[in-house]
């Protein structure tokens, strides 16, 4: 399955220890689960016209819900840290 630019990257992930990282020049990124480091890394540099050093990706296990007395589990997912070359910034970080 081919995977445009704009289907490898679902969503960025923001919470305070991704704050912190964007100091660092690393983002987190929600990613489709077929996704590979290149495709993350090309999705980047197309998207946000900024040079990427590295991705490092990652699975990330459902977790547990329970509703009344029903036990289920949220889907497992694919997450990727992103480092960007040099003073490199990503500004949806910034508006927050």
């Amino acid at each position: 399955m081919k995977l445009e630019h704009h289907d490898v990257l679902l969503a960025p992930i923001v919470s305070e220890k991704s704050y912190d990282d964007s100091e660092h020049g690393k983002y987190r990124f929600r990613v489709h689960s077929s996704a590979s480091k290149s495709q993350v890394k090309d999705a980047v540099e197309f998207i946000f016209k900024k040079k990427v050093l590295s991705v490092n990706m990652m699975y990330q296990r459902g977790k547990k819900r329970r509703v009344g007395m029903k036990i289920g589990r949220t889907s497992d997912w694919k997450k990727a840290i992103v480092t960007l070359e040099g003073d490199a910034r990503l500004d949806f970080f910034e508006k927050i």
